[in-house]
């Protein structure tokens, strides 16, 4: 596994959880629910999506480094 499929991953695993995230909000609606969503969810939405890029650039930075070392 190289470090741009781990963001990826990253990605596609808070996606995952955004759309359980959903559901579970249809069912639970209060003053704590919010809470928890702006705490929480909206936090680990918002870190994934600036993380994202990174593990692009560090993924051709590797690469870059191992053409280099060869």
């Amino acid at each position: 596994m190289n470090i741009g499929s781990t963001g990826k991953i990253a990605a596609a695993s808070t996606k995952d959880l955004l759309r359980k995230w959903t559901e579970t909000r249809d069912a639970w609606h209060d003053a704590r629910s919010a809470e928890f969503e702006r705490r929480h969810v909206r936090e680990l939405e918002a870190a994934v999506d600036r993380a994202a890029p990174v593990f692009e650039m560090l993924e051709k930075l590797v690469t870059r480094i191992r053409k280099d070392c060869e």
